[in-house]
């Protein structure tokens, strides 16, 4: 399975990343959409989306969307949240559903940084696919687009943009 990973977009899902996430499967989103419910339809009707709301959205994204995903793909288990951390610092509910929930892949958004961690302690993969939003302060906005078969997570690819215009 091919699953393409954003997070942060905050209303705005250019060509660029559509045209970078065309060949993929299923559309991962690790919160705060932006916008209203109609462009996270707008995300939905161009690929399988899985996603979790963030602390920006509003309700009616909320009802759909839930706070974290507890999901399996291909032999390998993944939990999404919004709010995560990474390793040795992990929010404390993230921390709290790692410990009880036990996953292969942890995902993440909020903090607009890509990082992609092995976390030795819980033995498993920590990905946070950075912001593909403008709203924020990062420079350049990401993406990421990676296989998930038979229990392995192979061939992951960034896509990057650079940002236009002011920070905020």
């Amino acid at each position: 399975m091919y699953i393409g990973l954003i997070s942060d977009t905050h209303g705005v899902f250019d060509k660029e990343f559509r045209d970078f996430l065309e060949p993929v499967d299923e559309v991962w989103h690790a919160g705060d959409f932006g916008g209203d419910i109609k462009f996270v339809q707008q995300i939905a009707a161009f690929k399988p989306l899985v996603g979790v709301h963030g602390n920006c959205d509003g309700y009616d994204i909320r009802l759909d969307y839930p706070g974290y995903q507890f999901i399996e793909r291909e032999g390998m288990s993944i939990l999404m949240t919004h709010i995560g951390g990474y390793p040795g610092r992990y929010d404390l509910r993230a921390r709290a559903m790692i410990e009880n929930l036990r996953p292969q892949i942890f995902v993440c958004g909020h903090s607009h940084i890509l990082k992609v961690m092995h976390d030795d302690y819980y033995d498993m993969l920590t990905i946070n696919p950075g912001a593909c939003g403008v709203q924020g302060w990062q420079v350049v906005r990401t993406a990421l687009r990676f296989k998930i078969e038979n229990g392995n997570i192979s061939d992951m690819e960034v896509f990057k943009l650079e940002r236009e215009g002011k920070l905020f």
